[in-house]
Formats: C-alpha cells, structure tokens, sequence
C-alpha cells in the first residue's frame, strides 16, 4: 500500500484517540505489563504521547527519559511529569546523528509503542533507534497487526502499514537487530477495531466504546492467554542490540 501523509504539527485524531484510552486504565495497564519485564536499567519512551503508558513506570520508580515529535505532546508532559526528562526529536531526521549523539549507546532498554507505523521508513527508524542502544541493549517494539485490518481509523491516524510478527522481524533484521521475543497482543480487540472503524466507519474511537473495552479487559486477557498470544490486534517483538560480527 502506497500511502503518503502530510505532518501535522497538531495531531486532533491521535490527540482524541490518546484521550480516550487514556481513560482506559486497565486496559493500559495491560500494555505496561506486558513489555515492562523487557524494561531493564535506562530507559528511553519513544513516541510517549500523553504519558498514557509513561505514568506508569514513574509510579515504578523507574529511570526513564520520554520524547515525542511533536511539540504540543512534549509541554503535556512535562505538565504532567515535572521529574521527567522530556525529549522532542525526530527518529527519521536527516539530523538525527547530530541532534541525539550525546545518547548514542546511552540506553539499556529503548520501546516504542503504537509508532512505528506512522513512519514510512521504518527501517531507517530502527537503525536510529539501535544507535541509542547500548551494547546488547533491548529494543521494544509494539505495532498495529494485520493489513487486512487497515480501516478508516489506520488512515485518519496516518499509519503507513500494519505488521505481522514475520514482517516486523525483517525490519529488526535488516536494522542489524537479533531477535529475542515476539508475541501478538489484545486478541479480542480485532472485533472491536473491525467494528468500530469498518463497520461504523469512525474516525476515531468513540469514548463510550473504550469505556465498555476496558471494562471487559481481565476477561480479554484470559483468550490472550488461552491461545498463547498467537494473534491479536497489535504485534510486539523484542530484540537485542548484539555486536557486530
């Protein structure tokens, strides 16, 4: 799919779509449990948003840095977090050695979760993202899952694609990544995602809706389980930042 998005400054579908789910505390919850075992040491949040995930590792008292793109994200968290450090660069600029050289080898666990997809060269975005890895130094990374699921909702939140677990591995690989782990997550989800952005054809998602999902989610968690995270709405694989031979 070839697909071509303008940057915008102000994101008001990913700003009302963080909203919601930032009110869905189980359900984030459930993100944060299940990529923080891979969380060791120096941590650096791509992509933190609003700080939905981000909160919880404060509360863990955990040393991590968080960094958006965007401006208007960066100031919120910082409102929100005044301990944090917060960066604002971008993963794929021509500017990237520069800007963030002073955190080459930096970081002993990097995770981005729900970014990936909105960068066209994601290649480039993990090569980046290994340079601020230390040595054997943990990436994670969690994806929208399934092209055939792409909808109105993949394309008002300007997502270039969605992975499977194969497809995400060959990005790591050809970003020079060995690959440690990789799992799907949230099985349930697909029938609210097709639903919600197939069938009603939403924008973006209806708060009421995340109400009702994250009222539900100790149950989801269960079918996660049951079929051993084999297929979900999201796709996590974690890698490793292993010497070159």
């Amino acid at each position: 799919m070839n697909m071509q998005f303008e940057y915008k400054e102000i994101d008001e579908e990913g700003l009302e779509t963080l909203n919601a789910i930032e009110k869905a505390s189980k359900f984030n919850h459930w993100m944060y449990s299940t990529i923080r075992p891979a969380c060791k040491g120096k941590i650096l949040e791509i992509g933190s948003g609003i700080g939905n995930i981000s909160d919880f590792f404060f509360q863990d008292n955990s040393d991590i840095i968080l960094s958006d793109i965007r401006n208007n994200y960066c100031d919120r968290l910082r409102n929100k977090f005044p301990q944090a450090k917060v960066l604002n660069f971008d993963l794929v600029s021509p500017e990237f050695d520069e800007e963030m050289k002073e955190y080459f080898g930096f970081f002993d666990s990097v995770f981005a979760l729900n970014v990936l997809e909105h960068i066209e060269n994601d290649v480039l975005a993990l090569q980046n993202a290994r340079k601020l890895l230390k040595e054997n130094g943990t990436l994670i990374i969690l994806v929208p899952a399934y092209q055939t699921l792409y909808n109105r909702f993949d394309k008002e939140l300007m997502h270039f694609r969605r992975y499977t677990a194969n497809s995400l591995s060959n990005v790591y690989n050809k970003a020079g990544l060995t690959i440690r782990t990789r799992k799907y997550f949230n099985l349930i989800g697909i029938l609210g995602w097709l639903f919600s952005g197939a069938i009603q054809r939403n924008k973006t998602i209806p708060s009421d809706q995340m109400r009702i999902f994250n009222a539900c989610v100790p149950i989801f968690k269960l079918f996660d389980q049951l079929i051993l995270n084999k297929s979900g709405l999201s796709v996590i694989v974690i890698g490793e930042n292993k010497p070159d031979k």
